[in-house]
């Protein structure tokens, strides 16, 4: 059974910094394309970042400039760097690994920007 675990998450004052990792138990993690989505209270869904899986990256036009979405393959984890934090960015942050039959859905991670 695939596992998808995210952690980094916790309180950050505005233009502070968090890590976000998330670690998955897939086979081939290379072939993956892995994202990373967050859901604010009473708000939809929304993709944050996703990276292919030969590297490609984009961006939600949000985050661009202050997000960084990385992955070491060596250790099935992909990354989130957030920097620069704004209020607007507290919300759960989920990894999604999107594979050619089905996604998989991490718990998620709690990230509160906050003074």
């Amino acid at each position: 059974q695939v596992q998808v675990v995210e952690s980094g998450g916790g309180l950050v004052q505005p233009g502070g910094s968090l890590r976000l990792s998330c670690a998955a138990s897939v086979i081939f993690f290379s072939k993956y394309a892995m994202n990373w989505y967050r859901q604010a209270p009473t708000k939809q869904r929304e993709l944050v970042a996703a990276i292919t899986s030969g590297g490609s990256t984009n961006y939600a036009d949000s985050v661009k400039g202050r997000f960084t979405i990385s992955r070491d393959n060596a250790k099935n984890t992909v990354y989130l760097q957030m920097n620069s934090l704004k209020p607007e960015d507290t919300a759960v942050y989920y990894c999604n690994v999107h594979g050619p039959l089905r996604d998989y859905w991490g718990q998620g991670t709690q990230v509160t920007v906050s003074s």
